[in-house]
Order: structure tokens, then C-alpha cells, then sequence
């Protein structure tokens, strides 16, 4: 049986405020993409880790850097977001 973990992140950018869900493989899509695309600093992503990765110390400390790690790129790009960080953020369902 494979179980994997969702991580639910809390955005918020001016006065707006949403989650997100997403597995850490999709935060490690988009970094992948960021990294080629917008040269994002490749060590910015919290690394990947296999031993524990569903300890609850582990997804909660985990959840804490995937947050920092998204408020980063939205420091990075204050004006506008590259549209795979966008999609990422679902932008299209929050602001208008």
C-alpha cells in the first residue's frame, strides 16, 4: 500500500487568504520547473526525505517550510507570478 502525505498550505498575498493542497511532489514539480525556468535557487526547496516522512513532527515541521518556501517565491515575484507558480497558487480561483 503506498500512502503519501498532503500538505495544507495557507496563502495569502494583500488581503486575500486561501489554502492549497498539495503533495510534496508537486512542490517539488514546480521547483524543478522555477529552477529551470526563472534560475530559483535549486537549494531553496526543503529537501526530500524518505526515512519518517509520515511522523507527525516530520509533516508538521515539513508544512512549516513548504509555507516559507512559498512566501519566498511570492517575495521573489512581488508584481507578477511566473504562471506555473500562478496555477500552483490556483490564482485563478482567488483573485480577480
Amino acid at each position: 500500500i503506498f500512502s503519501f502525505q498532503v500538505y495544507i498550505i495557507q496563502v495569502s498575498v494583500g488581503n486575500h487568504q486561501w489554502t492549497v493542497k498539495h503533495r510534496y511532489s508537486d512542490f517539488h514539480d514546480l521547483h524543478e520547473k522555477l529552477v529551470s525556468e526563472k534560475k530559483i535557487d535549486k537549494n531553496l526547496l526543503p529537501p526530500k526525505k524518505i526515512i519518517g516522512k509520515n511522523s507527525k513532527s516530520l509533516v508538521e515541521k515539513r508544512q512549516k517550510e513548504l509555507e516559507i518556501y512559498l512566501q519566498t517565491l511570492l517575495l521573489k515575484f512581488p508584481v507578477t507570478a511566473p504562471k506555473v507558480l500562478s496555477h500552483f497558487l490556483h490564482f485563478h480561483l482567488y483573485v480577480s
